[in-house]
């Protein structure tokens, strides 16, 4: 399959120019100015928010005035992650995009599907001039990937629609009716470094090519991640050596799950070659333990260049904090007939080592509310007994929940059936969609989120299937057609 010959044409033309333009969260001014000329351009009412935000409309077909009025809505940033040794600069390089298979892929970055494919998808049908509908807002929010900014500040009064579709959902053939809440809280330890003791010897630690993964999406998918691989080690030889940490570096946004991470600690020169000895039987023991999920990490350990050090007390306890502190699914919905869904859960995500102090970055969520606070206490209660200098907690996001009397699910649900003879799953989702914020300022809005299928996002493994985005495409037509 080449690139040339992709459906939808128009779909995959805009997915082109949307990856041509850099886009990293917080970064979108080019997006912005891109989607301003876009509408202006086709003579279709335009506005840019105060925050960013891009909404479009586009005025009903012949005869279908009286339809529902809907709105499409996508997010306009990308998580920017990419392979340790692939260069390229986020704020002004393109996305290079390749074809392998039904599978569209980049190389040695994110793809940007996640939402770029939603944006494409609106893009396209506010381009069309042969498709049937009624009165559509186009929405495009900024920065959800790290703070959800554009749904947070969108005004009040900005949408005009009865119904929304969100197009940032990663399996096609599933349409989402509720999403989790979340929180980030970070904490940080400051501290001022001191010279290494005399006769110790520095080493670097480190562990690549993990899966990697979507802290929603993939949190239940036992993966290892990074930081936690580190800082197991990290603690088995505090309780036998005098480890003396020097840098912990690993993972990079919030919302993903850790792939690669680093570590420069000392011990007595007299007990270096037993520590690889004791590195070298723990790496076999990991792999041994992620050998379904891990397929390609890469541990090395080798010598560093002597350097200050964090003090001795300060460094235990960030230690046991990185060792206690919990990573994963932290409970299951109680509802036993929907499967082993995920309620509750927490993503140990970043470790940055700066001057004189170490920043963790940890992000909860439930589909519960007072388990979303619930889970925040657990992790505010290690970082406190580890006497973290601060502890902090951004305002978070709410769940979304689920309306039973939802007539945008139904008709996507006959349309859907109608196209493919097959029914759609409906289904809660444990990642933070914007669906839950909208909800909010928009108590009328009735909702569902969906979207072509989509693997491995929030790392260089993005990939977008194919096939699915036509089967997409051709629902949202139908629905449009059909409400």
């Amino acid at each position: 399959m080449n690139k040339k010959d992709l459906k939808p044409e128009s779909v995959f033309r805009f997915f082109e120019e949307i990856n041509n333009i850099p886009r990293p969260s917080k970064h979108e001014e080019k997006m912005i100015a891109y989607l301003k000329t876009f509408g202006i351009e086709r003579g279709l009412e335009t506005i840019v928010d105060n925050t960013g935000n891009v909404l479009i409309r586009k005025p009903a077909t012949p005869g279908r005035e009286d339809a529902a009025k809907i709105v499409l809505q996508s997010h306009m940033d990308m998580v920017c992650d990419k392979l340790v040794d692939h260069e390229i600069d986020f704020l002004n390089d393109p996305i290079e995009t390749y074809v392998d298979g039904e599978w569209m892929k980049a190389k040695g970055t994110t793809l940007g599907a996640d939402d770029g494919i939603g944006c494409a998808m609106e893009l396209a049908i506010l381009d069309a001039d042969d498709i049937e509908h009624g009165p559509i807002e186009c929405l495009f929010t900024v920065d959800e990937e790290t703070g959800l900014t554009g749904a947070n500040n969108l005004d009040g009064n900005m949408l005009k629609g009865e119904m929304l579709l969100n197009l940032d959902s990663e399996d096609e053939g599933l349409f989402y009716v509720s999403c989790a809440g979340g929180k980030t809280t970070t904490a940080t330890f400051i501290y001022n470094k001191v010279e290494a003791p005399k006769g110790y010897f520095f080493i670097r630690a480190s562990v690549k090519g993990l899966t990697g993964g979507h802290s929603g999406d993939d949190i239940n998918k036992k993966r290892a991640n990074a930081v936690k691989i580190l800082a197991r080690f990290l603690y088995m030889e505090q309780q036998k050596y005098d480890v003396q940490l020097v840098e912990f570096n690993s993972g990079k946004l919030h919302n993903a799950i850790p792939r690669d991470g680093e570590i420069v600690f000392a011990v007595p020169f007299a007990d270096k070659e037993q520590v690889r000895v004791d590195w070298n039987v723990y790496t076999s023991e990991v792999e041994e333990e992620f050998i379904v999920t891990e397929k390609t990490m890469q541990f090395h350990m080798g010598s560093a260049d002597a350097a200050d050090i964090i003090p001795t007390e300060t460094s235990n306890r960030i230690i046991h904090a990185l060792q206690a502190v919990h990573h994963g699914v932290f409970s299951v919905v109680q509802d036993l007939s929907l499967g082993n869904l995920t309620e509750t859960s927490s993503n140990l995500a970043v470790v940055r080592t700066e001057e004189n102090q170490i920043v963790i970055h940890t992000s909860q969520r439930s589909s519960v509310m007072s388990n979303l606070t619930n889970m925040v206490n657990t992790i505010t209660s290690v970082f406190e007994l580890a006497g973290a200098d601060s502890i902090v907690h951004n305002d978070g996001y709410p769940a979304w929940k689920m309306n039973p009397n939802s007539k945008l699910r139904e008709v996507a649900k006959e349309c859907y059936v109608r196209l493919f003879h097959t029914e759609p799953t409906i289904i809660g989702i444990h990642a933070g969609l914007e669906c839950g914020l909208f909800s909010e300022r928009y108590p009328h809005l009735d909702m569902l989120s969906m979207g072509p299928t989509m693997r491995g996002v929030h790392s260089p493994d993005e990939k977008l299937h194919i096939p699915s985005v036509e089967k997409v495409y051709d629902l949202v037509l139908e629905i449009l057609k059909n409400v």
